[in-house]
């Protein structure tokens, strides 16, 4: 039997660094020749965190959105000229079933160059399917980007089916309920690592368990190429949504796409429901969360003594760490003197 981490189950032990200034370490990051990030983050396609004003705002931060596909062709289209109208680039998620080449073939043709097929079980003969279809129709003119994937099995399976990019993770995503209702996942960590270490040729998108720099650091360690992130930019000015005011604290809603309320809004009934719904505390503009994201990073990078993600991931040295030791990691002053 397998051992399963998570991304607190672990550490990274600090080396030896020649970093003299942050300011310019390299945190870019590339899913092909053509989409290059600055920021190597990508927007979740959960319709509380990636519409037309988080795409734009990311774009302009160096990361990427990916419009979600809870809506109708023209919805989702119209949202797309909205980004590109602002000079904007961004991806859309699809389906595998019904209306998907359609809603493909719309959304390219305005000029679209990464789809991401958008299903919580990736390694099934469905995905095989739309991936050699729009591979067969579309050559190599797309980016696809496909999964969730949490072994290197299915990270093998879906490269050679044609995905370019894989997004790797199941269950672990703050709003997902799947391992509590089906028994099924990955710690996401050990996800991560175990695809990096597989054959498959594709780009590795961390998803799912990453709540904070710290969190990314150990993504891109083990070797992910982005990671992809929902409730960390919920709650933004960006994000979707109403403020909602209450008890004195300002709210946003978050909702996992598999809750049974998510469920209802889009195609007006609930199968099995695996994700909840929640409020987030608002958090203001996007731009300030990135910013923090982004600072804790380029330190992470300099305890390791390294100037690039890439080189992070060849020099990283993992340490496991005890339920006390996660304890210990965390501010506990508190403990101290009101325990």
């Amino acid at each position: 039997m397998q051992t399963g981490l998570s991304y607190d189950d672990v550490l990274l032990i600090p080396q030896y660094s020649e970093v003299k200034t942050r300011h310019k370490l390299d945190i870019s990051s590339a899913l092909d020749d053509g989409i290059e990030l600055s920021t190597p983050v990508i927007a979740s396609p959960m319709d509380t965190v990636t519409g037309t004003d988080m795409c734009i705002a990311l774009h302009k931060e160096g990361g990427l959105g990916i419009l979600h596909r809870y809506n109708t062709i023209d919805e989702q289209l119209d949202m797309y000229l909205k980004v590109q109208k602002e000079n904007a680039q961004c991806g859309f998620a699809i389906g595998v079933s019904s209306d998907y080449m359609d809603r493909l073939s719309a959304i390219t043709h305005a000029g679209a160059e990464l789809v991401c097929i958008d299903v919580a079980h990736g390694h099934h003969v469905k995905v095989k399917e739309a991936i050699k279809k729009i591979r067969s129709v579309y050559k190599k003119n797309i980016h696809i980007m496909a999964g969730n994937v949490a072994s290197p099995q299915a990270f093998v399976a879906l490269s050679e089916w044609g995905a370019d990019s894989i997004r790797v993770g199941i269950g672990g995503g703050a709003t997902c309920s799947t391992r509590i209702v089906t028994g099924h996942g990955m710690p996401n960590f050990s996800a991560v690592m175990a695809c990096a270490h597989s054959s498959g040729a594709a780009k590795i998108v961390a998803d799912g368990g990453i709540k904070n720099s710290g969190d990314m650091v150990k993504a891109f360690a083990a070797g992910a190429d982005v990671v992809m992130l929902g409730t960390a930019l919920a709650g933004t000015a960006e994000a979707p949504g109403e403020i909602v005011n209450g008890n004195g604290v300002s709210y946003k809603k978050i909702r996992g796409m598999a809750s049974k309320e998510a469920q209802k809004d889009w195609r007006g009934r609930v199968s099995v429901a695996e994700g909840v719904s929640h409020q987030i505390p608002y958090k203001g503009e996007l731009a300030k969360v990135l910013h923090e994201l982004k600072t804790g990073l380029k330190s992470g990078l300099s305890y390791s003594g390294c100037s690039s993600l890439s080189e992070l991931h060849s020099k990283a040295e993992f340490v496991m760490q005890t339920s006390l030791g996660a304890a210990e990691s965390k501010p506990h002053i508190y403990e101290l003197f009101n325990g």
